[in-house]
């Protein structure tokens, strides 16, 4: 299982890779866009894996709505560390940013992840359009 390999180099802008642009960047998968690709690997960048992230992977994979290519026991911590993402953990903080976010969607782990990237100044990297509605800063895909 090959992965995309995050440069960091010097002070650089911060982004917090939603769940499926995470998942897609450890397990070098097509589906990541070229663009966000270029820029993860290109140095410009500090790249963030949300302890959300793991834990919608983990439930999702519980319940069969997730597919991969082992448990994410088996290779997630290791493949985001030898990558090279910087891991965030949930904060109070951004819990109670779930209570300042128009409510838009249901989805907790976007909300979530949104809300860090409101209180942390985070851009995020998704493709999922409803983050858009959202006052967070988001990575264009080209």
């Amino acid at each position: 299982m090959g992965a995309v390999l995050l440069r960091r180099v010097g002070d650089v802008r911060t982004i917090l890779a939603d769940t499926h642009v995470a998942l897609w960047a450890l397990l070098d998968d097509p589906a990541l866009p070229d663009a966000l690709k270029k820029l993860a690997t290109s140095g410009e960048a500090h790249w963030i894996f949300h302890q959300a992230s793991l834990w919608e992977i983990q439930i999702k994979y519980d319940l069969g709505k997730l597919t991969l290519p082992k448990p994410p026991s088996a290779f997630l911590s290791k493949a985001v560390s030898e990558t090279g993402f910087r891991r965030a953990s949930i904060e109070d903080e951004g819990i109670f940013m779930l209570g300042r976010l128009p409510p838009i969607h249901r989805d907790p782990f976007d909300r979530l992840l949104i809300a860090h990237a409101v209180l942390h100044g985070w851009e995020v990297a998704t493709t999922d359009t409803v983050f858009q509605q959202y006052p967070v800063r988001l990575i264009a895909e080209s």
